[in-house]
């Protein structure tokens, strides 16, 4: 039996909740609806937080965002840092988030030892390759937490995952194309 969409908002609110939070950004990593099914519940019952989403977006979930994000946007909550990257190619309005230069969320563009399908009618596989090798030029030290828990553990450091992701370790497209 599967988790309800409400059951899943309560879990998040709880945690907002048990630790003094107030939701502030709805972020969303790219449009899919896994991603973004939320997005009403949650502004219903944080009717300030702010809907956010790459600016290639366009029209791509039911709601309308609050924020646009553009290639190396920064918000500021609180005292942390993000840093926003473009990446797309799993879907047009991929991004992923730089948090203070130590962790890397990378939704569904970079799993753990796999990344995200490029065979979705709005996917593009040449623009993921690409996405991918711009995500392995930065450091080394970031903890990376995709978007699905898919790989052999939860999270990874960048570092490891240039070591044994075949995705990273791609050396051109023609190469990446044929990975399982």
């Amino acid at each position: 039996m599967g988790i309800s969409c409400l059951q899943i908002v309560k879990k998040q609110v709880d945690f907002l909740k048990s630790k003094k939070l107030d939701l502030k950004y709805i972020i969303n990593t790219h449009h899919h609806s896994d991603h973004t099914s939320k997005n009403e519940k949650l502004k219903e019952l944080y009717p300030k937080a702010k809907i956010t989403i790459s600016e290639a977006y366009t029209n791509m979930i039911d709601n309308n965002p609050d924020v646009l994000i553009s290639e190396g946007s920064e918000l500021k909550i609180g005292g942390i840092v993000l840093k926003f990257l473009l990446t797309p190619g799993h879907t047009p309005d991929g991004l992923c988030i730089i948090v203070e230069n130590i962790a890397l969320l990378t939704g569904d563009t970079l799993f753990i030892d796999n990344c995200g399908r490029a065979d979705l009618p709005d996917s593009n596989i040449s623009d993921l390759f690409k996405s991918l090798q711009r995500l392995k030029q930065l450091s080394d030290d970031l903890t990376v937490y995709p978007g699905h828990d898919y790989g052999p553990k939860p999270f990874d450091t960048l570092h490891n995952q240039k070591k044994t992701n075949p995705a990273l370790l791609a050396k051109n497209l023609d190469k990446f194309s044929k990975i399982p």
